[in-house]
């Protein structure tokens, strides 16, 4: 039995789930406006080895959901990670945030454009097609109603920007899923057993979170 503990901390939702040989086993998660992941991470790793009834020694590997996202929320997570990994002498696996995210559709014809909130019309954004592989890397870009105004196939919106999208994304084919907001640690567990089973790890000690901007400080 090969169990993966998942950690996804790049958005609001600080969840955390446990996988055995790549289906979740438990989800533990909570999204909340002033981030609270310090303080409900480690108590949910603590959780979830206990009513699973396993020990940290019984891991074979951490994966962490590597961005982008939250500066801080990412900060927390691989260091919560790297952490266990450094003393548990296991491998580290990143997972790219926007792929977990694009996991939670289930349609099955057009294409899937996850995003993750940036600042004002800015979002953090790729392109998956409807078998969740991904047909566009990761980029930062401020919407505009030119978007995406070339594709003529369905295209489903996911993420915690859905208010500012629908002001400017508007052609008929645009689908808002407004149901699915964050990225959870849940959807993680496949795509983390299958990087383990092909042996892609991260090198502990040299390992950072996937920011793709400059950090900006804003002042009060």
């Amino acid at each position: 039995m090969n169990y993966i503990l998942n950690i996804e901390t790049a958005t609001k939702n600080c969840s955390v789930s446990l996988a055995k040989d790549g289906q979740t086993v438990l989800c533990q998660e909570i999204a909340e406006q002033g981030y609270s992941h310090a303080e409900k991470l480690h108590v949910f790793i603590e959780d979830i080895l206990k009513e699973a009834g396993i020990t940290v020694r019984d891991l074979k590997a951490i994966a962490i959901s590597k961005g982008p996202g939250s500066y801080t929320g990412l900060r927390i997570g691989v260091s919560a990670a790297k952490g266990l990994c450094y003393a548990l002498q296991i491998p580290l696996i990143s997972v790219d945030t926007l792929q977990v995210l694009a996991q939670k559709v289930t349609q099955y014809d057009g294409l899937i454009i996850p995003m993750i909130d940036a600042r004002r019309m800015e979002v953090y954004s790729a392109v998956f097609d409807a078998n969740h592989q991904k047909i566009m890397e990761v980029q930062a870009e401020v919407l505009t109603e030119n978007s995406y105004a070339d594709i003529t196939e369905t295209v489903y919106f996911i993420g915690d920007c859905q208010e500012k999208c629908q002001t400017v994304l508007t052609k008929d084919n645009f689908v808002f899923l407004s149901e699915i907001v964050f990225p959870s640690a849940n959807e993680m567990s496949p795509i983390s057993f299958e990087k383990f089973t092909k042996n892609e790890f991260e090198d502990v000690a040299y390992f950072e979170p996937f920011y793709l901007k400059d950090f900006m400080l804003n002042k009060k």
